[in-house]
């Protein structure tokens, strides 16, 4: 069940049955926030479908023909966030059940290293499962004189909010081919449909950030303005991948956004669905049943674009070192994934 923008200590009184032992009973809704992203990126409306896909409030038939493959009991709710370091936040902070992350913030966060040095570690991270590879997206106008990182000496770019995963890629790509912010380039810290819209009234030169695609900020900016998307590609990649081994390198399809002239080479990482280490065995068992469903597929498929790459035999790549959740380590030893 998706409410965007919903407030979490709205939704903290009610999720206070998730630390009780066992699944929560059919008179005692059992609330599960799950922290994504903000308007016009990927984590948010991915983290609705798989928020209905594990949900089976009381009173609903629950595991049957026709019906949810949910959680009997469950009400989950993606609530929209700045992304993956205010998720990974919450998480430790309590203030969410679960969230999604990229693979690098998780790493960082839980051992306290790289952008996370000499902050206290979120050791009360779990992994659940990988679900797709995001992509870095460096977006400029169509009419746009800028070409490659050379050309954004001087410019206004806009490379994701303050707490959001998103900065961190964006500031760590520019960082590595010589650009800092405040001295080489002027940041401002925004998410994507408002980075879009500051560049269709040219008030921005660029908008980096770490998504997904199909973006629906960028989809309707291409379509409405015409944009052309930055490559990065050997040098400017590896210097990245030195300094970040968990990305690699992609590509965005041509047709991934309208007016595309060839495919982009460009670095992907991967978000990741972890959870809190306090919720109960049983109920992050059921959760990951539930997410590699038949039925979760079905939803999966016709929901997102993104969603068609959410597939289990993806489902343990990027953990790194944050451990399983007991729950989601279960069902994949129980179905021969992990050995």
């Amino acid at each position: 069940m998706t409410r965007r923008g919903l407030g979490l200590a709205a939704a903290g009184a009610a999720a206070a049955s998730i630390g009780a032992p066992g699944l929560a009973s059919a008179q005692a809704p059992q609330f599960f926030r799950i922290g994504t992203g903000s308007a016009g990126g990927t984590y948010y409306p991915i983290g609705g479908i798989i928020a209905n896909a594990i949900s089976c409030p009381p009173g609903a038939p629950c595991n049957a023909a026709g019906a949810t493959d949910g959680v009997p009991g469950m009400v989950a709710v993606a609530v929209a966030t700045q992304g993956s370091v205010q998720n990974v936040n919450l998480i430790q902070s309590g203030n969410a059940e679960a969230g999604f992350t990229q693979s690098d913030v998780a790493h960082w966060s839980y051992t306290g290293t790289g952008l996370f040095e000499g902050r206290p570690k979120v050791d009360r991270l779990r992994f659940v499962a990988h679900l797709f590879p995001e992509h870095i997206h460096a977006v400029v106008r169509r009419d746009s004189a800028i070409r490659g990182f050379s050309d954004l000496q001087g410019k206004r770019i806009a490379i994701g909010l303050q707490a959001s995963g998103a900065r961190i890629g964006a500031e760590m790509i520019l960082e590595a081919n010589g650009l800092r912010a405040g001295r080489e380039y002027t940041a401002e810290f925004l998410n994507q449909a408002q980075g879009t819209e500051r560049m269709q009234d040219r008030g921005l030169d660029a908008t980096f950030t770490v998504v997904g695609y199909p973006a629906a900020a960028f989809t309707e900016f291409c379509s409405r303005a015409g944009c052309r998307i930055l490559p990065i590609t050997g040098a400017e990649a590896q210097k990245v991948i030195e300094r970040a081994p968990f990305y690699g390198t992609g590509t965005i399809p041509r047709t991934a956004y309208e007016g595309l002239e060839a495919d982009v080479p460009t670095l992907t990482v991967g978000a990741v669905l972890a959870v809190r280490d306090t919720v109960p065995e049983e109920t992050v068992y059921a959760i990951t049943r539930a997410l590699w469903s038949n039925t979760t597929r079905g939803l999966l498929d016709r929901g997102h674009a993104k969603g068609r790459e959410i597939v289990k035999e993806g489902a343990l790549t990027g953990r790194g070192v944050v451990p399983f959740h007991p729950g989601a380590e279960r069902y994949y030893r129980e179905n021969n994934i992990l050995r």
